[in-house]
């Protein structure tokens, strides 16, 4: 069944929220065991989140205001290798340059089809990676799948038999990611210590 279910996200291109709702429930676990209150991991995580989509977008728009300068500096270099290898570059500046690709991609017949296939794929993944978030969160507060177990009439009902094979299914898979999440987490921390003191 277990396998199936990844089968299936793949199929349906469920993959990116998959994941993250074990990376959301893992963080939420690990800060969890930190400070043994669920609404204090769920304001860190949170602020965390908050401040890796803050810093990606920083980055992004300092990559972008830089290009400009990089380009200035780096194109009368390669102009200058060019020209000893006798090789004919169809620019010679940052504005040239952008020139040469606005007009290269106009002509691309697909070029807008493909912005607007990227453009829609983050949309996808930006929305999927929220609820990822938000579902991971619903796991993290809610006790089990069968949380009003004491007021059915017949115990041990086939649902409540369901929902539990289906838990301890999901439980084993998520505790073999988690202890090989955890591996790997230590193995980059072993390595990051390892170059720290290799470069010091």
């Amino acid at each position: 069944m277990l396998a199936a279910t990844i089968i299936l996200a793949g199929v349906l291109h469920l993959s990116a929220p998959l994941l993250v709702v074990l990376f959301s429930y893992f963080a939420l676990r690990q800060l969890y065991s930190l400070t043994r209150r669920k609404w204090l991991a769920l304001t860190l995580f949170v602020i965390a989140v908050a401040g890796i989509a803050a810093a990606g977008v920083y980055f992004t728009r300092a990559a972008i205001l830089a290009l400009p300068d990089v380009a200035d500096t780096s194109i009368p270099s390669a102009s200058a290798w060019a020209q000893k290898r006798s090789i004919e570059l169809p620019f010679t500046d940052f504005e040239s340059l952008r020139q040469v690709v606005v007009s290269t991609l106009g002509e691309e017949a697909n070029y807008l089809r493909n912005v607007a296939n990227v453009a829609k794929a983050t949309t996808t993944n930006l929305v999927f990676s929220i609820l990822g978030i938000v579902a991971a969160a619903s796991l993290f507060f809610k006790t089990g799948l069968d949380p009003y177990r004491g007021t059915h009439r017949v115990k041990n009902n086939l649902y409540s038999i369901c929902c539990d094979q289906v838990s301890r299914r999901f439980r084993d898979f998520y505790r073999s990611f988690a202890t090989v999440m955890g591996a790997q987490i230590t193995i980059s921390l072993i390595n990051t210590a390892l170059t720290a003191m290799f470069l010091l």
